[in-house]
């Protein structure tokens, strides 16, 4: 998916069994799409998006953390590092099919797995920001994507 491109609608569970249409709401959206729960760099990621919260709530977008977990596993990630976002289970990895971002292969032979990449969507679900990190060790440039954001509040 690339910038200026619609994008693809995502239904999906949240940790609490809720199915979530992430395109439903006029908000700004910022969709992290992330390898897997409970590794260091999936940490590092989710825990700065947490820290920073207010900042992406003061520049009006919802964030969403996307994985092929499955929505048990998220739940107890998302306890475990007090993540105050919401958190989608991708178990059948449409999403990260439908935006270019599934993996076919990764680490010890797992297959099928979220390249980590950063979408930011607008009210009108266009992407405005698309980022695709080149390897898994790598973070999405987390100033990019409030650049954009902050773009789509002028």
């Amino acid at each position: 998916m690339k910038t200026g491109e619609k994008a693809p609608a995502i239904t999906l569970f949240d940790t609490d069994k809720n199915k979530v249409d992430v395109l439903e709401s006029g908000a700004n959206k910022v969709i992290l799409f992330f390898p897997l729960a409970f590794t260091g760099t999936c940490t590092t990621e989710l825990c700065s998006i947490r820290d920073d919260i207010s900042r992406y709530t003061e520049l009006d977008a919802s964030v969403y953390g996307v994985s092929v977990d499955s929505l048990f596993s998220l739940g107890k990630f998302k306890d475990e590092q007090k993540l105050n976002f919401s958190l989608l289970s991708d178990f059948n990895k449409d999403a990260s099919a439908a935006y270019g971002v599934l993996q076919e292969e990764f680490a010890f032979d797992m297959k099928g797995v979220s390249k980590r990449s950063a979408f930011v969507v607008d009210s009108e679900g266009v992407i405005r920001y698309a980022e695709v990190c080149p390897t898994p060790g790598d973070l999405p440039d987390f100033s990019k994507i409030k650049e954009a954001l902050e773009q789509l509040n002028k």
